[in-house]
């Protein structure tokens, strides 16, 4: 494979929630028509749901559940980036990782034999949300650390949410990071331009922190999947996520694709609030919560109880 044209390789990442999933599939619309990609997406759950939002019929995306790249999904992540190069041999890969991933770890992985003999890693865009980004604590936890200092293009979201005070200690501590970042950019609905992929890779230390996998977090997820022929009350899906803060003890994310009358949501929860999107998908209904408690008994009832029965038709 050496002998081969190598493909790009550009790693995704940022903390759960920050917008990756919104800003792949902003590059993924403004992709260049002469480039052939692929998409990885991992995520912390068994369910994927980012896998089902990205999919449009029209690129070659693989999932990889069930933990952080470097770690739990390690083994199946080479495998599958393998099976995936060689059936699709795409000009570019993008691999949107886990908010729980330790994203150092990764590009090692993708360096070294026998990945490395197929792939370039390009540029690694981490997006941040400018309010963390800004406070100490989040720094002193070794993961985000990681996923900040391990970026080449350095974008962040949910600006509008932010102050300018905010914003300006953002700005500040963006442009003092060392080695210096090659993009520092906000973007706003996920938008983020395909060029940034380009961008230079700058020369870092790239280090593995030393976290055993399940010591990153102290949360659990809980995911169920419905056949596709399920319809969901697009009111008792409101009220659901109206009330998985008292549903879910230390809700940190929910999200799910439904089938809605005739149209296919995509609704995300996180930090209190939750918006829904249309999207192409149509294989099944998913539901994922991420907590630091779940009753996955009384929660699975709830959502059972969004179901409409069978022939009802009726999803408003």
């Amino acid at each position: 494979m050496s002998s081969m044209k190598k493909t790009t390789v550009n790693v995704l990442t940022g903390f759960l929630g920050v917008g990756k999933t919104t800003a792949l599939r902003h590059l993924i619309a403004q992709r260049p028509q002469h480039e052939k990609w692929a998409i990885i997406v991992n995520e912390f759950g068994e369910i994927g749901i980012d896998g089902a939002v990205l999919d449009n019929g029209e690129l070659p995306i693989a999932e990889i559940a069930g933990g952080c790249l470097c770690c739990v999904a390690g083994p199946q992540m080479t495998v599958t980036v393998a099976n995936l190069l060689r059936r699709e041999r795409p000009d570019r890969l993008i691999i949107e990782a886990s908010g729980l991933a330790h994203a150092a770890g990764l590009i090692d992985e993708l360096r070294a034999e026998p990945l490395g003999n197929a792939l370039e890693v390009g540029a690694v865009m981490t997006l941040v949300d400018p309010r963390q980004f800004a406070n100490n604590d989040y720094f002193r936890q070794p993961l985000y650390r990681d996923q900040v200092m391990i970026a080449d293009v350095l974008l962040a979201t949910k600006c509008d949410l932010a102050d300018a005070p905010t914003l300006a200690a953002y700005r500040d501590k963006a442009a003092a990071l060392f080695p210096p970042k090659s993009l520092i950019a906000e973007i706003s609905d996920g938008a983020a331009d395909p060029a940034w992929l380009d961008a230079a890779v700058q020369n870092k230390s790239r280090y593995r922190p030393a976290v055993r996998p399940g010591d990153a977090s102290g949360w659990q997820s809980q995911g169920w999947t419905f056949a596709p022929e399920a319809e969901f009350s697009g009111e008792a899906l409101t009220d659901l996520f109206d009330r998985l803060p008292q549903l879910v003890d230390g809700l940190v994310r929910a999200k799910g694709v439904f089938r809605v009358l005739d149209t296919w949501l995509w609704l995300n929860w996180i930090e209190g609030q939750w918006a829904a999107n249309q999207v192409a998908w149509r294989r099944d209904s998913r539901f994922e919560v991420i907590g630091s408690r779940i009753d996955a008994d009384a929660l699975e009832a709830a959502i059972q109880a969004c179901v409409l029965p069978a022939g009802s038709g009726n999803g408003a």
